[in-house]
C-alpha cells in the first residue's frame, strides 16, 4: 500500500499527454536502369554496358596460321643448325671435335636440339586432326514394328524414334526383347538381291554374338564411337555399312536397343544419359506386352 502511494506521488497520470509515434528513417534506394542512361546520349541507344568477353588472340592466330605453327620447328631447327655451323667456321676451332672443348660440347649439345626441332616439326606435319562430318547412311529406309503389340506401345516406341532421330544423329534404331525383334526402323542395310527390301534382324543370332552377350553380363551402356574400328561390326550386318557410332543400351535382362548415328563420336554425353533413361521406359513397357513365338511383321516400307 504503501509502495502504491510512492509510486502515485512521484509519476502523476496526465491523460491528456500524447504519445510521440517514432517514425524510422530509411535510406531512399535509388533504381538505374538502362534505357535512362542510354536516353542521355543518342549513340548509346540499345548497347550493351556489361563487361565484354576477352578474346585470345595468340589461340585465334594459331587456328589462322596452322600451317604455318606446325612448320615452325623446322625454321627454328634449320636456323640452329646454320648458326652452329657458320660460328663453328668463323671461330677458327677445328672441325674435328674434340671432347676436352667446352666449345666442342657445346656445339654438339645445340646440334643435338636443332635436329630435334626439326623432327618435332615433320612430326608436326604429318600428324593432322581429322575432320569429323556427317555421313549419310548407304542404305536403304524402312520401318518394322512388332505385330501383336498394342497402339499404346506402338506410339511410345514411334514417339522413341522421333525424339532421338531430331535431336541426337540417330540415323537407325533397332530394339530386340525377349528373343523377338521388335522394332527396326531408319536406315538399314540393303539385302544382297538389291531388290530395295531392307536386311532384316535375326535376333537369335544377334543374342549369340559378343556384342550382346557383353552388354547382357555388364548390364551398362556401351559406346562405340567410332564404329569402323572394331571387329564386333560383323555382328550388326542390318546396319549400314558406313554407320559411324553405335549405341548399345541394354533393356534390362531381355533386351537391347541399337542406336545407330551418322557421325564419328557425333553422340554426346547428355545423348547417352537420355538414352539410357529411354532404355528404363522401354523395359517397363515392354515387359507387359511382349511374348514369344509371334512373327515380326512388316507394316510399312518408306
Amino acid at each position: 500500500m504503501e509502495a502504491g502511494i510512492l509510486f502515485r506521488s512521484f509519476i502523476p497520470w496526465n491523460p491528456k499527454l500524447s504519445l510521440r509515434r517514432f517514425h524510422p528513417i530509411f535510406p531512399r534506394l535509388l533504381k538505374a536502369s538502362s534505357s535512362s542512361s542510354s536516353s542521355s546520349s543518342p549513340n548509346s541507344k540499345g548497347s550493351y554496358r556489361g563487361p565484354k568477353p576477352k578474346r585470345d588472340w595468340v589461340a585465334d592466330w594459331i587456328s589462322n596460321n596452322d600451317d604455318t605453327v606446325r612448320s615452325l620447328p623446322i625454321y627454328v631447327g634449320g636456323i640452329s643448325l646454320l648458326a652452329v655451323l657458320f660460328n663453328r667456321a668463323i671461330s677458327g676451332i677445328s672441325p674435328v671435335a674434340d671432347a676436352s672443348s667446352s666449345q666442342s660440347r657445346a656445339d654438339l649439345l645445340t646440334l643435338g636440339l636443332a635436329v630435334t626441332n626439326i623432327l618435332n616439326g615433320l612430326v608436326w606435319l604429318s600428324i593432322r586432326p581429322k575432320s569429323i562430318s556427317m555421313v549419310k547412311p548407304q542404305g536403304v529406309e524402312c520401318q518394322r514394328i512388332y505385330a501383336r503389340l498394342p497402339d499404346s506401345a506402338v506410339t511410345e516406341l514411334l514417339w522413341v524414334w522421333e525424339s532421338l532421330s531430331d535431336v541426337t544423329c540417330c540415323r537407325s534404331l533397332v530394339i530386340v526383347y525377349d528373343s523377338t525383334c521388335i522394332l527396326q526402323i531408319g536406315f538399314a542395310s540393303e539385302s544382297s538381291t538389291f531388290d530395295g527390301e531392307a536386311v532384316s534382324v535375326d535376333a537369335k543370332k544377334l543374342m549369340q554374338g559378343s556384342l550382346y552377350q557383353g552388354i547382357m553380363k555388364s548390364g551398362a551402356q556401351s559406346y562405340l564411337a567410332n564404329l569402323s574400328l572394331y571387329p564386333g561390326k560383323s555382328e550388326l550386318p542390318f546396319l549400314p555399312s558406313n554407320m559411324q557410332a553405335v549405341i548399345l543400351q541394354p533393356l534390362g535382362d531381355k533386351g537391347i536397343a541399337i542406336v545407330g548415328g551418322d557421325m564419328v563420336r557425333g553422340f554426346t554425353t547428355s545423348d547417352q544419359a537420355w538414352i539410357t533413361l529411354i532404355g528404363g521406359k522401354l523395359d517397363s513397357t515392354l515387359a507387359k506386352y511382349v511374348r514369344k513365338g509371334f512373327p515380326l511383321a512388316l507394316q510399312d516400307q518408306l
